[in-house]
C-alpha cells in the first residue's frame, strides 16, 4: 500500500486515526483515495471492511437502506450483487439512483458516495457468480429474496430442490440475479477528529468527467 506523500497516518487509543485527509486539489483521484483507505482498513483487520450501507428510494420517493457488500471498484464505479427482484432491485429499476456509506468506526472514517446506477453485464455477472461458494450459488436460485416466507421449511425445501437440480459444480447464474454499479457523481471522505472538528473532503464530478474537490465544514 502506498499513501499520498502529504498524508500522515497516526493511531491513538480512543481517538483512532487523527490525520489522513489530503488538501483539496484538482489533481486528486477519488478512486485512488478510496483504494488507499480501503487497503488500510484491511491492513488493520477491520471486520468486513467491504460492508456498506446502500440507500435507495421507490418511484414515489420512499427511502430504504440496508447493508450490502462491495465486490468490485474501479473508475467505472462501485459494484454489489443482489436478486434483481428484491426490494432494492425493484427500487433501483424504477429509480436508478443510490447512495452508499462505508463506515470504519475503529478508524473514525467514513466515505459517502452518490450517483446513478446501472446493471453490469451478463459476462461480469457470470464471472463473479462462478467464483462464489457452491452453497451461495444454490442459495441464489432457492431464495425468492424479499418475498413473504410462510416458514423456514419452505426455504429448506427449495434448497433441496435446487441441490437435486444442480448436483455438481456446474450451476448457471440465475437470470434474476446479478450486479449493480453505482456510478459516482459525489464522493465524500470523512475523517474523525477530536472535539468533533472532523475533516471532510468532497469530490464532485464535472460535465467534463473531471473531479472538483472542496473542503467542507464539519
Amino acid at each position: 500500500m502506498s499513501l499520498d506523500p502529504h498524508t500522515h497516518v497516526s493511531v491513538r487509543a480512543g481517538q483512532g486515526i487523527i490525520h489522513g485527509l489530503p488538501t483539496a486539489s484538482p489533481d486528486k483521484d477519488p478512486i485512488i483515495q478510496f483504494q488507499e483507505w480501503f487497503d488500510l482498513a484491511q491492513d488493520t483487520n477491520v471486520y468486513l471492511p467491504e460492508a456498506m450501507t446502500l440507500a435507495t428510494a421507490s418511484s414515489d420517493g420512499s427511502p430504504s437502506a440496508r447493508i450490502v457488500l462491495l465486490k468490485h471498484v474501479d473508475h467505472r464505479g462501485f459494484v454489489f450483487f443482489t436478486n434483481y427482484h428484491s426490494r432494492k432491485g425493484d427500487e433501483l429499476k424504477s429509480n436508478p439512483r443510490a447512495a452508499l456509506v462505508v463506515h470504519w468506526s475503529t478508524l473514525q472514517r467514513q466515505i459517502r458516495i452518490e450517483g446513478n446506477v446501472e446493471q453490469i453485464s451478463k459476462d461480469e455477472n457470470e464471472t463473479y457468480f462462478q467464483s462464489r461458494p457452491r452453497g451461495s450459488r444454490i442459495g441464489a436460485w432457492a431464495s425468492r429474496q424479499s418475498m413473504p416466507l410462510s416458514e423456514r421449511s419452505e426455504l429448506d425445501m427449495r434448497l433441496e430442490q435446487f441441490n437435486k437440480k444442480y448436483p455438481g459444480k456446474d450451476i448457471p447464474c440465475p437470470p434474476h440475479w446479478g450486479g449493480f454499479r453505482v456510478i459516482p457523481e459525489k464522493i465524500e471522505f470523512w475523517q474523525g477528529r477530536k472535539d468533533r472538528l472532523h475533516e471532510r473532503l468532497i469530490f464532485n464530478r464535472l460535465p467534463s468527467k473531471d473531479w472538483q474537490t472542496k473542503l467542507l465544514y464539519p
